[in-house]
């Protein structure tokens, strides 16, 4: 895309118009400016609303994608970069993931994520290059993030992966969003004109990061990494999460805090284990071979040692695994 298009397509983007709402924000005192930007974030999670089937539809791919060990690969270029950045470094230790799984690009490299390099965006040759560099593959899904949806490197990025089969997507806070041409699932975001005129680190960035999480939440949620609501395959790399991981262990199944405790050495300090030891009353070794024949799932795994002990006649008493509480 050379500047004189991309220039135009600018000039009647959404999120670069302005806002009428802020016009004279330049003369408010500090309550009235912070008034208006509060106003004005409130209309996010209404946008987001709109996209969900978009979202949900994309989240099936990236699931099967997973289950193929396939990636899920962000790319963007300034906040958009970072925020793919973000949302991909937070999934190992929430969800006990490699760090390989989810991948966050930005343009620039790593030194964008601390110093803003905002022509390293203009060169479509350099999304292409990244992916390359990953070795991106058929088998992984893409996901371009650009407010305005006209970054070149976001683009040309996109334009490779569809050019391999693999599944494009786009998340975009403008209708006529460019990266919506090369794209499998369009999530667009219309959360309009942002309180300082093209600032789109304000509302886009609130609403991608929105979309973002929804993204690797539900994913992992439908991998088998939450039970209940409990994040039962975190790392415990530090005091605080070896501690939440003794605290779910006990939330999820009623027992004690010397039961936690014990059940989370013996487990290798492996929560998910741990649960399923306590559960079902079974050794490490028994709980990591029903957790792999479930594939990952908690209630599964109780349902196929429930199942099991049945068929041998014995009385399973096995807890009831929506409450978590040992069965009488």
């Amino acid at each position: 895309m050379n500047a004189i298009i991309e220039d135009d397509y600018l000039e009647h983007a959404t999120t670069e118009s302005r806002n009428m709402q802020s016009e004279h924000i330049d003369a408010l005192p500090v309550i009235d400016i912070l008034k208006i930007i509060n106003e004005e974030d409130k209309k996010v999670p209404f946008a987001v609303e709109k996209a969900l089937p978009a979202i949900a539809a994309l989240v099936e791919d990236v699931v099967h994608a997973f289950n193929k060990d396939g990636r899920l690969v962000y790319i963007g270029a300034g906040t958009s970069g970072r925020l793919g950045v973000l949302d991909a470094s937070e999934c190992p230790p929430t969800f006990g993931v490699p760090p390989t799984m989810v991948v966050g690009l930005i343009a620039g490299g790593d030194t964008a994520l601390r110093k803003s390099i905002e022509g390293a965006e203009d060169r479509p040759e350099d999304g292409a290059a990244a992916l390359k560099a990953i070795g991106f593959t058929d088998k992984d899904v893409l996901v371009g993030i650009t407010a305005s949806g006209a970054a070149p490197y976001v683009l040309g990025a996109m334009e490779y992966a569809r050019s391999l089969g693999a599944v494009v997507g786009a998340l975009s806070c403008n209708r006529g969003s460019k990266t919506f041409e090369l794209a499998k699932h369009k999530i667009l975001v219309e959360v309009g004109p942002e309180v300082i005129t093209g600032s789109t680190r304000m509302k886009a960035g609130t609403a991608q990061k929105l979309v973002l999480n929804m993204l690797t939440t539900a994913s992992m949620v439908r991998l088998g990494k939450v039970y209940g609501n409990l994040m039962v395959d975190l790392m415990p790399v530090n005091r605080k999460l070896v501690e939440r991981s003794k605290r779910l262990i006990r939330q999820a199944t009623g027992c004690s805090k010397n039961e936690a405790e014990a059940a989370f050495i013996a487990s290798g300090r492996r929560p998910k284990v741990a649960i399923v030891m306590v559960l079902l009353k079974v050794s490490a070794p028994e709980a990591e071979e029903l957790l792999a024949q479930a594939e990952g799932r908690i209630s599964e795994a109780v349902q196929l040692y429930t199942e099991r002990r049945t068929t041998c006649g014995s009385d399973p008493q096995v807890p009831d695994a929506k409450k978590g509480q040992y069965g009488e």
